[in-house]
């Protein structure tokens, strides 16, 4: 299943960039700061068009069936190369969950996911589980 309906993904280059520009004012902060970051007042729909965007834009730049990224409530899409999900569960051996605000925050570039690893807000499960060579998206 696709990340993004193929008629929202102007909503949501609309929205990642929104989020992004609420990002930028903050890339000067101390790292604490930076990892609390989280845009108040934006709309829960603009939320979730920027994450399916990006999550849109990551399956494209990284695409395979080997590792499972999720970014609940919002969406996941299978990315990297790798053994395949397994048939009777469907899920990949390699599954990253993260909260939106976290993978925005990574996929805008305000954080490097070292840094959110080592803060505790990343669950990673399997062999490829560092996606910063991926990040940030462009």
């Amino acid at each position: 299943m696709a990340a993004i309906r193929e008629q929202d993904i102007s909503k949501g280059m609309v929205a990642l960039d929104q989020w992004r520009k609420a990002a930028d004012a903050h890339r000067g902060e101390p790292l604490e700061a930076r990892l609390a970051f989280s845009p108040s007042g934006m709309p829960r729909n603009t939320w979730a068009m920027a994450v399916r965007y990006s999550l849109y834009l990551l399956e494209n730049k990284a695409p395979g069936p080997g590792v499972e990224v999720r970014v609940a409530p919002w969406g996941a899409v299978k990315i990297l190369d790798g053994p395949a999900s397994d048939p009777h569960n469907l899920t990949p051996p390699d599954v990253i969950e993260l909260d939106p605000d976290v993978w925005l925050r990574l996929a805008c570039g305000l954080t490097k996911w070292s840094e959110e690893k080592d803060a505790g807000r990343i669950s990673a499960i399997g062999e490829r589980d560092d996606l910063s060579a991926l990040l940030p998206l462009d």
